[in-house]
């Protein structure tokens, strides 16, 4: 294929040896103004031109080459706007292909930035609790998640007044029973009338690996309190209080089992009673004070 081949289609007298010149800079100044005033009377021959110098510059910027000295290129495109008649969106887009850094430096600066973070870490653990606004209250760090689920579930169904539980107390025998069933074992639930909360009733939920079962206590102002239960696999023995606004929750693990008393009442009376509800359910407290 020769050059008339490429040269098929160009208006006489913009062969591809004057555009390419005039893409490079080469031409002078009077044939350099011909050229570009027959490029306004021919678009097809103006989109080559600005597509070779999309390429030109894209070359440019992959290579590193400098750019040459002259107007500036917001300046140099409007003047060739003027020159062509051809706006930023006839123009080709191109891509600027930068160099990455070597697999070395990328791997320092990660272990760098590991590093660093590992020593936050450590610097703040001790604040954690004052930095959470108190929701890791008890010792020992942050609660486990039946803790922080019992929580939750009292935040979202003591509000209720119409459908605080599932299964009320007047049917406590079914309750038990249908709890205990799906938690697949026994249950028993506390009474709290020597502190002035009756039995509200009850409801099944999700927990962590398994079911969970809450039970609903209310005393005659209409203060609630919950029971949560559920089985869990951490093994500790402490007696330990979660904190996160104006809720309580004290927890404790017996027996593969967890249980959480949550209330919104003065922390001394709430500890008073999660101790009584832990020995009820065959826990021993008065060994983890």
């Amino acid at each position: 294929m020769n050059n008339d081949d490429y040269d098929s289609g160009l208006p006489e007298g913009l062969d591809l040896r004057a555009l390419s010149a005039l893409v490079d800079g080469e031409l002078p100044g009077a044939q350099r103004a011909e050229i570009e005033a027959q490029l306004e009377r021919h678009p097809q021959a103006a989109a080559r031109v600005a597509a070779w110098r999309a390429q030109k510059a894209a070359l440019r910027a992959l290579c590193g080459a400098p750019q040459r000295s002259g107007p500036s290129e917001p300046q140099a495109r409007h003047e060739r706007h003027e020159r062509t008649g051809l706006a930023d969106a006839d123009e080709p887009a191109f891509i600027v292909v930068r160099r990455t850094s070597p697999w070395w430096q990328r791997v320092g600066i990660a272990a760098c930035w590991l590093a660093a973070g590992a020593g936050l870490a450590l610097a703040l653990g001790p604040l954690a609790p004052r930095l959470t606004g108190g929701a890791w209250g008890g010792l020992g760090g942050q609660p486990p998640s039946f803790a922080q689920r019992a929580d939750i579930a009292y935040a979202v169904y003591t509000p209720e007044r119409r459908h605080p539980v599932e299964v009320a107390a007047s049917e406590e025998e079914h309750l038990i029973s249908w709890l205990s069933k799906r938690l697949n074992r026994p249950l028993a639930v506390p009474s709290l009338q020597e502190y002035g909360y009756s039995l509200v009733g009850g409801r099944l939920l999700p927990g962590e690996a398994g079911p969970a079962a809450q039970f609903m206590y209310e005393n005659g102002s209409g203060a609630r309190l919950t029971l949560y239960v559920t089985g869990t696999a951490r093994d500790e023995t402490a007696f330990r209080l979660l904190r996160d606004g104006n809720r309580r929750t004290f927890y404790w693990i017996n027996d593969g089992m967890g249980y959480a008393l949550s209330g919104q009442i003065a922390e001394g009376k709430l500890r008073s009673i999660a101790i009584d509800v832990c020995s009820a359910l065959g826990g021993k407290p008065e060994a983890w004070q």
